[in-house]
């Protein structure tokens, strides 16, 4: 029986709801994020230079500090400065046509399956974009050790964090504020499996699910990671997503001949602040 459009527009509401949840439940990256909306296919930021204003030495004059001015005396002269960074936006979207027989005829609920898969494949694909541009972080250090090494004296996953910490720290941001760690399956394994680790970490029990924590920062297992590279960043400091459209699907039936799918989401993950950010590689 054909269905009224109200009733469309109902079904089209719940699968929605259904594609965004699933979704939410195995890619998580735009927590990480500050959401900015745009309606532009270009979008212009002003990168800070985090380093502390200093004061300059002329000649003849060395002391840096701000300290001890003479009575009547001109301060010092200081600068700061921003560089200005344009990004555009992408679209991420995938079809599925389904034969309109094969929908009403299967064993299984085809329809609901494409669904998941469908708004699954943008969810990640949006994932390894944000991902990929964490990645870009200047912060780098080597692991220690690798997380797996066979001496498993050698194994310092937990230093290779602090490191991670002391380097944001050091260029003037709170990591405590609140920091994710971002990690492939594998080596969220071998993190655990660390005697170190297992004594330091802490898993949380929420409404929402289960968080772990390691020296206070929060863990994403993210599939769309790579594998030995674990990523650090300061959640809504270090990256912004400039968000054109968020993830929406969209079904079209033609009785009788095909029902279409469709899951589609646009915007560009940008690394607004290189300094609240950290990459481990060699885990």
């Amino acid at each position: 029986m054909a269905d009224t459009p109200g009733e469309q527009d109902l079904r089209k509401e719940d699968i929605d709801a259904i594609v965004k949840n699933y979704a939410l439940e195995n890619f998580t990256m735009l927590q990480v994020c500050t959401v900015v909306k745009t309606n532009a296919a270009a979008n212009t930021y002003y990168q800070e230079t985090d380093s502390d204003i200093t004061k300059t030495t002329t000649t003849d004059i060395t002391d840096t500090t701000f300290g001890g001015a003479p009575e009547g005396a001109v301060f010092p002269y200081v600068e700061h400065s921003w560089t200005e960074t344009t990004e555009r936006v992408k679209q991420h979207g995938a079809d599925n046509v389904i034969s309109w027989n094969v929908w009403k005829l299967s064993a299984i609920d085809v329809k609901a399956r494409m669904l998941e898969r469908v708004g699954r494949a943008i969810a990640k694909s949006v994932d390894t974009a944000i991902i990929t541009e964490l990645a870009t972080t200047t912060n780098t250090a080597a692991a220690t050790a690798t997380w797996d090494n066979a001496t498993e004296s050698l194994q310092q996953p937990l230093k290779d964090i602090l490191t991670g910490i002391a380097g944001m720290q050091i260029d003037n941001w709170n990591p405590y504020k609140q920091t994710y760690i971002i990690m492939h399956p594998t080596n969220f394994m071998e993190l655990m499996n660390n005697p170190v680790i297992r004594n330091a970490s802490q898993t949380i029990i929420t409404s929402a699910g289960k968080t772990t924590t390691i020296a206070g920062c929060t863990v994403i297992v993210n599939n769309a990671s790579t594998e030995d590279t674990v990523l650090m960043c300061i959640g809504k400091s270090a990256m912004t997503w400039y968000e054109a459209q968020p993830l929406t699907t969209y079904v079209k039936e033609d009785p009788g001949q095909t029902l279409l799918i469709r899951a589609y989401q646009m915007g560009v993950p940008v690394l607004i602040n290189n300094n609240a950010a950290w990459k481990i590689t060699g885990c």
